[in-house]
């Protein structure tokens, strides 16, 4: 590693990394608590639909008033000191920032400020990992064609689980499946923003419930953030969703080789090189000890008896047979890791994962009864949940992504745990979500109609 010897040198030189976030939200304010701290990198701008949110983010941050006083980019620039702003596209637009953090959890604004820095001649670090698993293959395909870098970002657990899986590559192993931990019971899928806390009060203590954006958390507890982290890993390594979407199995760390090897050796993976998430709680709703609730996994084959046995000696947490083993890492810090991203973005022109192909797909599933004429509220809400899907399935059957199931109203009557169809929904088809979208599987669907039965 000499990320951080390359942003000392660009310090040294009077260069420093110049980047501007978009969205002030929890991962945003998690990057801004590090980038202070971070020698080598101006934060040139925040821009935030509410600016006076964004200031008192920064506060609490630990940021003093005076480095966030500039006037505007340019003045920001000059002193050194950081804009906040309400105009994102002023920021792009900025001719010294070279890394845009995408931040907003608005699969729509996402792609429109991706679209945007992509012109502009920008890297893009694309938190927004709704925005991705929506049109993420197109945007990277943009992004090399323009000679820049589109990164997922490094902290939150799909490009975490992308390294495992390079790790795993780049040592000769072959990954038999990668994914995370999260807490989940099948009633889950029908959680809402009203029926959330009697799930979050069993394992967190939050005193004050006008802090959290419930519609957010009830976006990992419904299974639907699960599906989107999931659908960034596999266009961006190669592995594949399985046909049913994810199963959530309950497993410690200690039986994650047992429990996600393929199901012709015992395990609950419908086949080798699939993305898989562990459940912290048995089907019962008793936790699961040692879980790997806030972690990542990688899953490997020991295709020598050699490798078997050096599984067992270094305590690689094999399974009973010996021929497969797990890596894991225990957590995930969110923000607090992202300076990863841009200067492995910026300094040596590598994302820390990107979008390869358009092999994942996350659909919108009714989680109750919809009626014709509802119209939908988008992930988390009280519609539907995000289920992940093979992107040749979604293709061929229609499926509407998760990511534009939001203020569209519904064309006919949907029953309980159906996906829904493009053909379902009263969309606007000049929407520029829709119409990057339609751009992005007009350009994969044949590669992806190919895989069938694959």
């Amino acid at each position: 590693m000499n990320l951080h010897a390359k942003l000392l040198a660009r310090e040294a030189a009077g260069r420093p990394l110049r980047a501007g976030l978009i969205g002030a939200g929890k991962f945003g304010t998690m990057f801004l608590a590090q980038a202070r701290r971070m020698r080598g990198l101006h934060l040139t701008g925040v821009v935030d639909l509410d600016p006076a949110r964004a200031r008192a983010r920064l506060r609490e941050a630990g940021w003093e008033d005076e480095r966030f006083a500039a006037t505007s980019f340019g003045d920001a620039v000059k002193s050194g000191r950081t804009h906040v702003g309400a105009d994102a596209r002023a920021l792009i637009a900025c001719a010294e920032v070279e890394v845009v953090i995408e931040a907003t959890g608005i699969p729509a604004a996402g792609i429109v400020h991706a679209l945007a820095a992509i012109a502009h001649g920008k890297h893009v670090v694309m938190v927004n990992v709704e925005a991705d698993a929506l049109a993420g293959p197109l945007l990277a395909r943009k992004a090399a064609a323009a000679g820049v870098v589109y990164s997922l970002a490094w902290g939150d657990q799909p490009a975490l689980i992308c390294e495992h899986v390079d790790w795993a590559r780049a040592c000769g192993f072959k990954v038999v499946a990668a994914g995370k931990g999260t807490r989940y019971e099948p009633r889950y899928h029908q959680s809402t923003p009203d029926t959330l806390w009697e799930i979050l009060d069993r394992y967190l203590e939050i005193k004050d419930r006008g802090s959290i954006n419930a519609k957010m958390f009830n976006s990992f507890i419904d299974g639907t953030k699960s599906g989107i982290e999931m659908t960034a890993v596999c266009n961006a390594t190669g592995l594949v969703p399985q046909s049913e979407g994810l199963g959530f199995p309950p497993a410690s760390r200690f039986e994650l080789a047992e429990v996600l090897k393929p199901r012709a050796a015992g395990g609950q993976c419908e086949r080798e090189g699939v993305t898989e998430v562990v459940s912290s709680v048995d089907r019962d709703g008793r936790d699961v000890p040692h879980h790997l609730a806030l972690g990542t996994y990688v899953v490997i084959e020991g295709e020598s008896d050699y490798a078997r046995r050096c599984f067992r000696e270094y305590a690689m947490l094999p399974d009973r047979s010996g021929r497969y083993a797990a890596l894991y890492r225990p957590i995930h810090m969110i923000g607090l890791e992202l300076g990863i991203s841009l200067a492995s973005a910026a300094l040596r022109g590598e994302p820390t994962g990107s979008p390869t192909g358009f092999r994942s797909d996350v659909v919108a599933t009714a989680k109750r009864a919809l009626k014709m004429g509802e119209v939908l509220d988008g992930e988390g809400g009280f519609c539907v949940w995000g289920k992940q899907t093979p992107a040749a399935r979604s293709l061929n059957e229609g499926y509407l992504p998760l990511g534009l199931a939001a203020d569209v109203a519904l064309l006919r009557d949907i029953a309980p745990g159906e996906p829904l169809r493009w053909t379902d929904v009263r969309y606007d088809a000049g929407d520029v979500a829709v119409r990057a979208r339609r751009e992005m599987e007009a350009a994969f669907a044949p590669t992806e109609r190919a895989a069938i039965g694959a």
